[in-house]
């Protein structure tokens, strides 16, 4: 039988069945497998995909959406990606036309690589903002934060929810109720016995990767870095927004280094809602 032609295979939905053969493709792409990255997605959001006749995909991306489920306020796609013998051929910009038209109208937003804004450009998204990557170990030293932090408890979880909804501008209960699973560390900062900022630390590969980080001020997100660091012996990787330079100047100073931008990207909005001041680094770019 002939092969069939990439413009006729099926889009379909994504499963945790799929897990194994989403870390092949990220592998096949030069990335690191990142299964227990892959399982929060494809749970806490929908896959899609294209399977490749000869076996694994020829395409994936998950979409993580806010809000009401009935009506999301807002959805991140992420983690789009496609097999290296298979590139150049249309495939990644059919699978985002299928994405896009599948959301209607719910506002979308990306985090983009240098390679892959042209493509969400040609789509009708819109640069709206710049993260920076950071990574390395943590070097603690110098003036720290006077700033109280501690491990998360299960009684912080809907003061946690209150800020992060603050912050976020949209409601993200099946993210951060997630996170005491998903993540080695949950820490909060707080003040007078009100929390003041929350954030997790994420096994992913050799790293533990700070996300979502929440904070009323910058030394408060000094002070939650400063502490996730005290309680892990693997380097740290985060994203944070570039508009918060002050922290980034702090990061660096304390060992780590700027590895690469990304384009903040938007669909349907010009801006993201909430309060970007308290919105330091997502919980990874893939979920917004």
């Amino acid at each position: 039988m002939p092969t069939p032609s990439l413009a006729s295979l099926p889009i379909r939905r994504l499963t945790l069945r799929d897990l194994t053969a989403c870390a092949d493709l990220s592998e096949d792409r030069g990335w690191p497998r990142e299964e227990h990255k892959w399982g929060f997605l494809l749970t806490a959001g929908k896959g899609y995909g294209i399977d490749d006749p000869d076996g694994g995909l020829v395409s994936a991306c998950v979409v993580t959406e806010y809000g009401p489920q009935e009506r999301p306020a807002r959805a991140a796609i992420g983690m789009v990606l496609v097999a290296e013998r298979h590139t150049r051929q249309g495939v990644g910009r059919r699978l985002m036309r299928h994405v896009v038209s599948a959301m209607g109208t719910t506002p979308l937003t990306l985090h983009a690589t240098p390679n892959g804004r042209p493509l969400y450009e040609e789509l009708g998204f819109k640069v709206i903002g710049r993260a920076e990557m950071v990574c390395g170990r943590f070097t603690p030293g110098g003036t720290q934060p006077a700033v109280t932090t501690r491990a998360a408890t299960a009684e912080d979880l809907a003061a946690i929810l209150r800020l992060d909804e603050q912050a976020f501008g949209t409601d993200r209960t099946h993210i951060v109720t997630r996170l005491p699973a998903f993540a080695d560390q949950l820490r909060v900062a707080e003040e007078d016995g009100r929390i003041i900022g929350y954030a997790a630390a994420w096994p992913n590969m050799d790293t533990h990767v700070v996300g979502p980080l929440i904070a009323r001020d910058t030394s408060v997100a000094q002070a939650l870095i400063a502490s996730l660091a005290a309680h892990t012996d693997r380097p740290l990787r985060t994203d944070i927004d570039v508009r918060h330079t002050e922290l980034l100047a702090w990061v660096k100073e304390h060992g780590l280094a700027s590895v690469a931008f990304n384009s903040v990207m938007s669909y349907g909005i010009t801006e993201l809602p909430g309060d970007w001041s308290r919105r330091f680094a997502p919980v990874t770019v893939a979920a917004g």
